[in-house]
């Protein structure tokens, strides 16, 4: 089926099932390989996007559900790295293997407009993505530190 989607503000036509992972569609599709594929159970939020400003995880999004929904991917979220995340992921320096980050740091944009100045219990909640190196204090310290920006 074909389906037309807007991923980074840009119409974007699509010849797919419609159960097909938005992930899928991201990466094989479009090329868009900055979303990341991890548990493929939306366990681990490395394919975290955006829809209408909402963090989703994309492996368990079919593409029939977006509708007319804004996508935003990490290559979206600013195409230069000037993102008041991406600077603070910088300053912090919060990736170690680096391979959670996309997905971690559009949770924290999507927390960050919502809740423009989290606590820590509002960051605890909203991030539950997974890093297997472990560096959530750093993380903390970043959303925090992008908060103030």
């Amino acid at each position: 089926m074909a389906f037309t989607i807007t991923v980074n503000g840009a119409p974007h036509a699509v010849d797919v099932d419609g159960d097909t992972p938005l992930l899928w569609v991201l990466r094989d599709t479009l090329g868009m390989t900055g979303t990341k594929f991890g548990c493929g159970a939306a366990l681990c939020g490395a394919c975290t996007v955006h829809l209408d400003g909402q963090a989703v995880r994309s492996c368990q999004t079919p593409v029939d559900s977006v509708g007319a929904a804004a996508v935003t991917t990490i290559e979206g979220l600013s195409a230069d790295r000037s993102h008041k995340v991406q600077q603070a992921w910088i300053a912090e320096d919060v990736p170690q293997c680096g391979y959670c980050q996309s997905g971690m740091i559009m949770a924290a944009a999507a927390l960050l407009a919502q809740t423009p100045k989290p606590s820590d219990a509002d960051i605890d909640a909203a991030m539950t993505n997974i890093c297997r190196c472990g560096t959530y204090n750093r993380i903390r310290a970043a959303i925090h530190r992008a908060a103030l920006a």
